[in-house]
């Protein structure tokens, strides 16, 4: 199962350089996926989380490319509404060549709905588009010979849907064990990669709703050989818990990564 880390690419504390040193240690500690979000129109509803500067994820990946020589690259997740599905298709093809085909493709509805009338696109529409998208995007891969691992984000029905149709791999977001192993019930998926917190406290969590990979470092390495055994492929960890402030200081979560990168060598 390869372990990978979702990168802060936002936030008042990012920059080039601070990017940079993500992709060190991201690359350093021998994590397999290095992943970034995406939105394109920072409005007031997406800044409370996600505030400015909000690096572009194809120009992002594409520049740490460059930065980096085996880790894979990702979306988690690319708002396929929000662009041309052609469009979509030739940057994340072109991306996938020039990376020497590390690109891996999380995509997903998205759910800003100040963002969506920013960019003209219908709310209401957005999961008939991003099907459409799926589509699309299989077609002109098809025909340019180009495969693209495509990673399906939700956690819904309409997500494990989207990913029978058109998925390698399901990718729910910040789960718990017990609702993920209700979801995957009688499901036969092309693959699982999900998204899990990161955040590690000294004492156990023994709250019955404890989200995968929080707790003590021992609980998350559990959690990690839980996903293994249910046939997670890859599982993305996220250090980011919603404070813009945390951007300032990343080192916090380089610890926890460092910690887990650690531990989970000698599991």
């Amino acid at each position: 199962m390869q372990l990978g880390v979702n990168v802060p690419n936002f936030g008042p504390g990012t920059d080039p350089g601070v990017l940079r040193e993500w992709a060190q240690l991201v690359e350093g500690l021998g994590f397999d996926l290095l992943m970034v979000s995406d939105h394109v129109a920072i409005t007031e509803d997406v800044a409370e989380r996600y505030p400015a500067p909000f690096y572009e994820p194809f120009t992002t990946l594409s520049w740490l490319a460059g930065q980096t020589s085996r880790v894979r690259l990702g979306t988690t997740v690319l708002i396929l509404p929000y662009r041309h599905p052609l469009l979509t298709a030739r940057m994340a093809t072109n991306l996938h060549q020039l990376s020497e085909g590390r690109l891996v493709l999380g995509v997903g509805v998205g759910w800003a709905r100040q963002e969506f009338a920013a960019l003209g696109v219908p709310y209401a529409e957005r999961g008939r588009r991003t099907d459409q998208a799926l589509a699309a995007l299989r077609t002109a891969w098809q025909e340019e010979g180009v495969f693209v691992p495509l990673w399906i984000g939700g956690n819904s029905a309409a997500g494990l849907r989207r990913t029978l149709a058109f998925g390698d791999a399901w990718h729910p977001l910040r789960v718990t064990l017990p609702w993920l192993r209700s979801a995957l019930a009688g499901q036969d998926l092309p693959g699982l990669a999900p998204r899990i917190a990161l955040r590690l406290t000294d004492a156990p969590v023994h709250d019955p709703e404890r989200l995968a990979g929080v707790g003590t470092v021992e609980q998350v390495i559990e959690d990690l050989r839980a996903l293994r055994e249910l046939g997670a492929e890859a599982v993305v960890l996220d250090p980011y818990h919603g404070d813009p402030a945390e951007t300032r200081r990343p080192q916090d979560a380089w610890r926890a990564l460092t910690t887990v990168a650690t531990y989970w060598r000698h599991a």
